[in-house]
């Protein structure tokens, strides 16, 4: 199949991404009607509010051209060493782990390499088709399948988590979120219907053996034919359901009259690793993956429309229903209901059946992140990763079993499947008292014997999530990505990524920096002042009491993201002449001493997508700094930093995927073991 005969892909976007990007990862979204149409809230109000209050404080301008609209609050003692203006520490030792080392930052650049402190190196651990399973093929780009490829590393790869099997080996478990066939074919080899199943079987996850390399820090892959746990997830896998939704006739369609056995995991992004150890994955973009053979069922198109989907008759981008018909709506129109969930993963069981909890909602997920509170019960945060969406949090009905007896490990898996769903809505702090920005509370959707919203039972409440979000007024975020607890501190952080129509089908307000950014076309080139909110930032909140069971919690903007140079910019009150700029935060992790790590995804600076590393605490509270780059096209997922603090594992996703980009004429070769991109998974360690 030639790449033309794919759907052309033309064009400049609003924001940095190629249009290729945002037509393959999420349907192009952004230029799509706002799903939300409701009347709820909007975060840029509630930050308006905030700013005009703190711009009445005396002295309160940090940093060159400030404007303090973060949490003052008296600070804990530093997660990081004392830095100098280079981000040298002060005393500090060359050979100190990645939480407390000191590092160069990477300068701004656009090398088609994964691009480290000068401090560290890195090794790729695995690329899109290596092999998985034991009886997995070589990867041959001219002959792939789609036998081969459900054995292969998926393509895409997001998530990243890393379960410790003793001292030396670990599992290494990652989503594969989307797959783009421009990159992946080469012209004519394929015919339509082949590639479509080999993009069915690239996406889903991947549970692989590794080991420790020769390098402190560094791993690589164990031989895939002597681990017992490798294994590939695809659009095919079987799914169990739980929670109050499993069995309901919501779910139901003539290809699984019990509603409770779904095939399939799509568009999978970010995820969380459970403290029973499986891992959480969030299905986000699934309505681009759905068209419609007829025009769809009047009564759902309102449902359809509020997450979505296509409302009219015709084929998607994709065209996947010429190959599996489950993604026609007009013949199964029940199908998408079985979508937009958080699943959950055994990595130490490899014949377990994954399953798909109903009781965390359905929306964009794009992960869950769970922690224990100290009375017992779990809770986890999650995001609805779409323009004037949603945050919202679990919290367990039953308690966390420590011990680690197989009894107690069951227990643990089912407490996902009963508690109660909660929404936010977040409030301006009317004192002035420059302490917080504001307060907050959660708002309950549903328990899982009882609703709280007023026409809808328990279940619709979960299958139809978002409509029911809307009728409690919770408020409208600019695309909430992950959100993750802090282990050291106990503090929650929203990746809050952009929204470049804030202003325009959102609310504006000339003196809100959301409103307006500062962005470049290129890296060198000026700063030019553009609508929108399209550098993005980090939302810092504090759960009453420190329990992150309570239903009420304050709030601040921790990082107003950007070029330190533009006045918008806040990063936590430190000097901004001393901090790396940020664009489009996206996932966030931490390390043992409770550093924020963000990853970025988009950047409107210039420069490559990277990795930050940034103290949320003590006298280097907000310095940003910038641990890599990845390469062109690309985007930095993941992270994650090892327990040791050797090791930062990252996702490079959709390298050279860049406008006029096809298999005959990349954008980039990386990781440069080929003639062609593959996104791959990489470690970084100290050089």
């Amino acid at each position: 199949m030639s790449p033309k005969l794919l759907p052309l892909i033309t064009g400049v976007r609003h924001g940095s991404r190629s249009h290729m990007t945002c037509e393959f990862k999420c349907g192009n979204a952004c230029d799509q009607p706002v799903p939300n149409q409701s009347a709820n809230p909007e975060m840029a109000d509630v930050i308006t509010g905030a700013i005009a209050r703190r711009s009445m404080l005396k002295g309160s301008a940090v940093g060159a051209g400030a404007l303090v609209i973060g949490g003052l609050r008296p600070q804990a003692a530093a997660a990081s060493p004392a830095t100098t203006g280079t981000g040298q520490a002060a005393g500090s030792r060359v050979g100190g782990n990645v939480g407390t080392a000191a590092f160069t930052p990477v300068a701004p650049n656009i090398e088609d390499n994964v691009v480290t402190a000068a401090e560290f190196r890195h090794n790729v651990v695995i690329r899109w088709g290596d092999p998985v399973e034991a009886d997995a093929p070589a990867f041959d780009v001219n002959r792939q399948t789609p036998e081969a490829q459900a054995k292969q590393f998926g393509y895409n790869n997001d998530y990243v988590g890393v379960l410790p099997l003793d001292g030396r080996r670990a599992l290494l478990v990652t989503n594969h979120e989307y797959t783009d066939e421009y990159l992946m074919f080469p012209t004519g080899t394929h015919d339509a219907a082949t590639i479509k199943r080999i993009a069915l079987a690239a996406h889903g996850m991947a549970v692989v053996a590794i080991e420790r390399g020769s390098k402190p820090g560094s791993w690589v892959r164990s031989d895939h034919r002597k681990s017992r746990y490798n294994r590939r997830i695809t659009a095919h896998t079987e799914f169990t359901v739980s929670g109050p939704a499993a069995g309901h006739d919501l779910l139901k369609t003539d290809l699984d009259p019990s509603g409770a056995r779904i095939l399939g995991t799509l568009n999978n992004c970010a995820g969380g690793t459970t403290p029973w150890g499986t891992v959480l994955s969030g299905e986000e973009n699934f309505n681009q993956y759905f068209d419609a053979s007829a025009a769809p069922d009047p009564a759902l198109v309102p449902a359809y429309a509020r997450y979505g989907l296509r409302t009219t008759q015709g084929l998607s981008s994709r065209a996947w229903s010429e190959v599996d018909e489950r993604f026609d709506l007009a013949r199964h129109p029940q199908e998408p209901h079985r979508f937009g969930w958080v699943v959950e993963l055994d990595p130490m069981d490899p014949t377990s059946t994954p399953v798909k909890h109903t009781m965390l909602g359905r929306f964009k997920h794009e992960g869950a992140n769970v922690t224990v509170a100290a009375n017992g019960h779990v809770v986890a945060y999650m995001g609805d990763d779409e323009r004037g969406d949603y945050i919202y949090k679990f919290v367990s009905r039953d308690t966390y079993r420590a011990d680690s007896s197989a009894a107690s490990r069951r227990h643990n898996m089912a407490l996902l499947s009963a508690g109660t769903l909660y929404v936010a809505r977040y409030t301006g702090d009317g004192s002035a008292d420059g302490i917080h920005d504001g307060t907050g509370v959660w708002i309950p959707l549903t328990s899982d014997t009882e609703s709280f919203v007023p026409g809808m039972s328990v279940a619709e409440v979960l299958v139809f999530t978002r409509l029911a979000a809307d009728k409690v007024g919770p408020t409208k975020m600019d695309r909430p990505e992950d959100v993750e607890p802090n282990p050291v501190n106990g503090r929650i952080y929203a990746a809050l990524t952009n929204n470049s129509r804030r202003g325009t089908a959102f609310a504006a307000d000339e003196a809100n920096p959301i409103t307006e950014s500062h962005v470049r076309d290129e890296l060198g080139g000026p700063l030019v002042k553009k609508a929108g909110n399209r550098n993005g930032y980090v939302l810092e909140m504090t759960e009453d009491g420190g329990d992150h069971t309570a239903t009420t919690f304050t709030w601040d903007l921790f990082l107003v993201c950007g070029d330190p140079q533009a006045p918008e910019t806040y990063f936590g009150g430190y000097d901004k002449t001393k901090v790396s700029m940020i664009s489009c935060p996206d996932n966030v992790a931490f390390d043992a001493v409770g550093n924020l790590w963000i990853s970025t995804d988009g950047a409107k600076l210039g420069s490559h997508d990277g990795l930050f590393r940034v103290p949320v605490d003590g006298p280097e509270r907000g310095n940003v700094q910038q641990f890599l780059t990845v390469p062109v096209g690309a985007e930095t997922c993941g992270p994650l930093i090892t327990e040791d603090q050797l090791s930062v594992f990252i996702a490079v996703q959709h390298p050279g995927e860049t406008d006029g980009a096809s298999f005959e004429n990349q954008s980039s070769t990386w990781p440069h073991t080929d003639g062609f991109p593959r996104p791959s998974i990489a470690v970084a360690y100290r050089g």
